[in-house]
């Protein structure tokens, strides 16, 4: 792309450049599913998935009603994992969008960010599996009256286990994205203080929007992590900030930074 004699990029380019950074993203999930499509249909990842659910079967297996149901549920699958796949490029590009923006000490961070997104999505995905999931079923099965007998259909059970992963590795985004805009000046850690209430009734209010039915209890599974997530981008917002400010010392280019704001 061509700069101007002050080393800024005019702004059509920044929108050409970002037109190409979103299709390599596109390319870059389509590829990923096609990958996780096969994937999918070589490893018994759906075996691995109804993992959770067997036990309260008692021997029988997960019913569908309509034949495409099949279908629908390896390719939610494959979306799922081919997302996971996708999302070291789709970060990438991302932060290459963002880095000329930023001093060669703030483009060190994209290493770390680049591992981190992929690992946090990760974990979240794993915490919704291995710890929510189970608990949801124990509780709502529990709740089953003796005269009713379940009758569990594959592209319910999937749907909401697919969906609860994706949500739970969405949400443990957050402390890249709020560690992200600290490393850009955009937020500091004093603010992110200062708005403690009103980020414990988004974490709630949130929690209830985004997962899937009117669980309750899940709700409350996502939203505490959701805010413990949320001080925990407080701590490194703050390490990375003070080091930005000592950094700005430095170097006279860069925007002083107050002591009051880390």
């Amino acid at each position: 792309m061509e700069r101007t004699e002050s080393g800024e990029m005019p702004f059509l380019d920044h929108l050409e450049e970002l037109r190409q950074r979103i299709i390599r993203s596109l390319i870059a999930l389509v590829a990923g599913g096609v990958i996780a499509f096969v994937v999918v249909m070589n490893v018994n990842v759906l075996g691995f998935l109804a993992q959770p659910i067997l036990p309260y079967l008692h021997g029988r297996k997960l019913v569908y009603t309509h034949p495409a149901d099949p279908f629908s549920i390896v390719m939610s699958a494959a979306l799922g994992i081919g997302i996971l796949f996708a999302l070291p490029v789709i970060l990438y590009q991302i932060w290459s969008f963002l880095s000329p923006a930023l001093y060669k000490h703030e483009r060190r961070i994209a290493v770390w960010i680049l591992g981190s997104g992929t690992g946090l999505f990760a974990l979240g995905a794993a915490m919704a599996y291995f710890l929510i999931l189970p608990m949801t079923l124990k509780f709502l099965i529990g709740m089953q009256p003796a005269s009713m007998e379940p009758m569990i259909t594959a592209s319910e059970y999937f749907g909401f286990t697919i969906m609860m992963m994706l949500v739970f590795g969405a949400v443990f985004e957050l402390p890249l994205v709020i560690v992200a805009l600290a490393a850009l000046g955009l937020v500091t850690p004093k603010m992110l203080r200062g708005t403690r209430r009103a980020a414990i009734v988004t974490c709630v209010a949130g929690a209830c929007i985004i997962t899937p039915g009117d669980l309750v209890v899940t709700s409350a599974a996502l939203a505490v992590p959701m805010y413990l997530l949320y001080e925990a981008s407080i701590l490194v917002s703050s390490i990375v900030y003070r080091r930005r400010g000592a950094r700005a010392t430095e170097e006279p280019a860069d925007t002083p930074l107050t002591p009051e704001d880390a």
